[in-house]
């Protein structure tokens, strides 16, 4: 989902990896560096030593939720994350989010070399489940939990974690095809209104286009070598689109983490603007918190939604990360897309033409873009934590687009939002292949599943936006 504006207090250093994937990147954007020696080294370059190991059990894991005091465990053992956190390369919140929790899922599903990885959790562990605690935590499913381990290998056995490189290659050509083409179009053809029409389809779309690929990349679903992903990502997010990498990471794999859960997924910050699921509006209506006409919210999304998303909010929020973080890197990617685009346009419509040209396509792209992020995820169960297990979680939050080459193309994939929030490493290519094992899955334990028609998820936005308005004015009036 998407509309945030407040700017996150990054934990230092910032860096566009996700948990515990690169222990000793310098710099955001340098090239990540691999510790060589077998040493389990601390933060900042010393040596630590394993603590004492100790027996625990749920209930004092569950107790070290603070941000000043953080647990978490990973394949029933228990690890203090507390300094770590402040120097994790995804920032602090990731594992705030499951600080007290089993992160063992989690960890799994956003770590392409789990053994490497361990070697640098080793220093941090402090002890392990007693034996006679569950190896889930809270109320989770112990039996789905096992069978998505059993699927999750089974996936891995059949190589759906490789990528085939042609597949993105003949991707980031379509995209290039398409930028030259705009301007060709009105170097060649002159700048009137209709050329200058075309000229901007095409601009959005190699822009939209590019803004699946990113990605792409930036779930580490394309390269062996992270570092391989990571540079690629700058390359398309910040020269192809005037973005930054670092605020897409920090933000997408918070989303990813606990999606659709209140103070732990980012895109369900609505500023207030808009009211979202079941729970929230009936909050805002009894605390006669009316800072929008709710009720309305189904119709005044279509001028502040679609429209304003991408040029306004997305802009101003990019630019003042980059800013005040100092995040010279992504700033410099980001330059040499404006310096690229400036340099094609301003001879054939000059400065105020060219700045009215992106302005429009950023337009364009942002309709595109709304539309395919929130029908999967804004007409699903949005609400507070429930600590559910990986598979409950992801379904609740998500649902899928029926399958056609249009779809695919015009999502980038994310029509198979499900498989995308399940497997997030995963080469979305592979999506359709795994798509059926996770259905039979869920069919087995009853977990709803649910596939709609282009058509019908766009309508379900508007659906959805009215339900929560009406439970708002409902709770306003008579709570």
């Amino acid at each position: 989902m998407w509309f945030t504006f407040n700017c996150y207090s990054f934990s230092p250093p910032y860096f566009p990896s996700f948990p515990l994937l690169h222990f000793v990147t310098r710099t955001a954007g340098a090239s990540n560096h691999i510790v060589e020696s077998s040493e389990e080294m601390g933060a900042g370059g010393q040596r630590i030593e394993p603590a004492s190991s100790g027996v625990f059990t749920w209930e004092e894991v569950q107790s070290h939720c603070s941000r000043n005091d953080q647990w978490l465990v990973i394949d029933r053992k228990v690890y203090n994350v507390t300094e770590w956190a402040k120097r994790h390369p995804g920032g602090f919140r990731v594992i705030h989010h499951y600080a007290g929790e089993d992160a063992t899922e989690a960890f799994t599903a956003f770590h392409p070399d789990k053994k490497f990885v361990q070697r640098f959790l080793k220093p941090l562990l402090i002890g392990e489940l007693a034996e006679t605690e569950l190896s889930q935590d809270r109320q989770k499913n112990a039996a789905v939990i096992q069978d998505f381990q059993a699927l999750y290998a089974h996936a891995e056995e059949r190589g759906l974690f490789r990528a085939h490189s042609l597949f993105f290659l003949a991707h980031l050509a379509h995209i290039l095809l398409m930028e030259i083409l705009a301007w060709l179009l009105v170097r060649h053809g002159g700048t009137g209104w209709i050329q200058t029409a075309l000229c901007a389809i095409l601009m959005a779309t190699a822009q939209i286009q590019a803004g699946w690929l990113q990605h792409d990349f930036g779930h580490l679903s394309v390269f062996r070598k992270s570092s391989w992903n990571h540079l690629a990502h700058k390359f398309l997010i910040g020269h192809l689109k005037g973005g930054s990498a670092n605020w897409w990471n920090h933000r997408h794999f918070q989303h990813h983490a606990k999606p659709n859960v209140f103070s732990k997924d980012p895109d369900v910050n609505m500023l207030r603007i808009f009211v979202v699921g079941a729970t929230q509006p009936v909050e805002y209506g009894t605390k006669k918190i009316k800072l929008m006409p709710y009720n309305h919210q189904h119709r005044y999304f279509f001028l502040v939604g679609p429209p304003l998303l991408i040029p306004i909010y997305f802009h101003l929020q990019i630019m003042h990360v980059m800013i005040s973080r100092r995040d010279w890197v992504d700033m410099t990617w980001c330059l040499s897309y404006y310096l690229r685009y400036l340099s094609c346009y301003i001879p054939l419509y000059g400065i105020l033409g060219t700045v009215a040209l992106i302005i429009f396509v950023r337009f364009l792209e942002s309709h595109w873009f709304v539309w395919v992020t929130q029908m999967n995820h804004l007409p699903m169960d949005i609400d507070h934590e429930k600590h559910q297990d990986w598979l409950t979680m992801q379904l609740q939050a998500t649902c899928n687009i029926e399958k056609s080459p249009f779809n695919d193309w015009f999502s980038g994939h994310l029509n198979f939002q499900i498989e995308h929030h399940l497997f997030p490493t995963m080469p979305r290519h592979n999506y359709h292949r795994v798509a059926p094992l996770v259905r039979a899955l869920c069919d087995k334990h009853k977990i709803p599943y649910q596939v709609k028609t282009l058509g019908e998820g766009m309508i379900d936005v508007i659906r959805s936006l009215k339900t929560s308005g009406n439970l708002w004015l409902d709770a306003y009036l008579h709570k």
